[in-house]
Formats: C-alpha cells, structure tokens, sequence
C-alpha cells in the first residue's frame, strides 16, 4: 500500500472518531412531566433574563478553557431551593451539549435547575424551562405545593401501547400515546398526588386536593 493511501486512511480514522466522539456528546433528553422536573431539580424560580456573556468555567483535562454562557437574571419567585435569591445561571455554549438559549427582552421563564457544589445554578435542555404565559393555570399553581405533595410518587411515561404501572404509587402518563405530544393533558392540569393509603392518583383542579380525594382508594 503506498504513502497516500495510508496517509488516506489515517486521515479517514481520525474524522471516523471524531465523528464518533460529536455523536457521544450529543445533547439526549427523555421528557418528563413538570412534576417530575420540579422534585428532581435543585432550585425552580420564575425569573427574566438581564444580561448574557460568555465566560471562562476552569479548563478541561487538557488545559482548555471550559466555557460557558452565564445569564444573569432578576429572580421574581422562588419556588424551591436556597435561601438566597439565584441572580445568574451558567450553561452549556452550545445545544448541542445541552446549552440552553434564552431570550434577553422582558420574557419571562419558569426556569429548573441543579446547584453545583459551589452554589451556583446550572440548567440545561433536559430541564422543564417554559416562558411563564405559556403555562397553564394548574401548572402555576401546582408549583407552590402540589407538586411537592406527589414528589414520593413515580410518574411512568407510556411510549407505546399496552403500558401499565407496577405499583400503586405510581401514575401512567399518557400524553404522548394519546396526544402525540408530552405537552398534552395529563402535563397541563394534572398532578399526580400521594394518598392517605400511600397509593398515587392523578388530580385535576387549581385548587389543593380535598380531603376526601386524599382518603379514598380509587381515583
């Protein structure tokens, strides 16, 4: 085999693996109820962004900068997380390593997040981030408690016909077989509530669950 052939199939294996390594770090989400985003986050505010710029995070294991866009925001409520308000958040630079872009004009977002062991906040695309007018009724108000009160219960998501639950604290997400989309019903007005039995069902209404739906057995 000559020198340009092998000089063209190192070529070819090095753009092989990096085509591979892009691919690894892909951004890959699998979607969850609001509810589930809510108790499986570290912080959730309702915030707007004021200010964006790129910044320098430390340097990877080969001396690199690591950046990242931090976003600076003025808190308007806080939902769940530390005593002090949360005035920036930090994210990936790119969707494709999961970076979220928000817009710097006035909107509004309902924002969910993980602290870092530094304290600082950090999102990304596999978190529930939502311009706030465009949640529904239940959702803002579910987030002052009753999606706290189902955090024990597991919300299993239905991908495909038959599905079914294997426990009693557990709530069958539908939205997606029946809807086409995990935007539908069950994510706008329904939460899925532990009960007096400890069993979980699905509840509809603004208002907080009423004690007799919290002692019955069935929904």
């Amino acid at each position: 085999m000559t020198w340009t052939a092998n000089s063209c199939l190192v070529t070819l294996a090095i753009l092989f693996l990096w085509r591979v390594e892009e691919i690894a770090e892909a951004c890959s989400c699998s979607p969850a109820h609001p509810q589930q985003a809510f108790c499986n986050s570290d912080v959730v505010i309702r915030a707007k962004v004021v200010g964006r710029q790129e910044v320098d995070v430390g340097n990877d294991i080969y001396g690199n900068p690591i950046k990242r866009i931090k976003y600076d925001i003025k808190q308007i409520k806080m939902f769940k997380g530390p005593t002090q308000d949360t005035d920036a958040i930090y994210t990936a630079p790119s969707s494709a390593v999961c970076g979220v872009s928000l817009e710097n004009n006035g909107k509004e977002y309902l924002i969910t997040g993980k602290l870092e062991t530094d304290g600082t906040m950090h999102i990304t695309l596999c978190d529930f981030l939502e311009p706030w007018e465009d949640l529904s009724a239940t959702q803002k108000k579910s987030l002052t408690q009753r999606y706290e009160m189902g955090c024990d219960c597991k919300i299993t998501r239905c991908s495909v016909i038959p599905c079914m639950i294997s426990s009693p604290a557990e709530c069958l997400w539908t939205d997606w077989v029946i809807e086409k989309t995990v935007n539908g019903g069950q994510a706008k007005h329904f939460a899925c509530i532990k009960r007096s039995d400890d069993s979980c069902a699905w509840y509809r209404g603004v208002a907080l669950p009423k004690r007799d739906f919290l002692d019955i057995e069935d929904p």
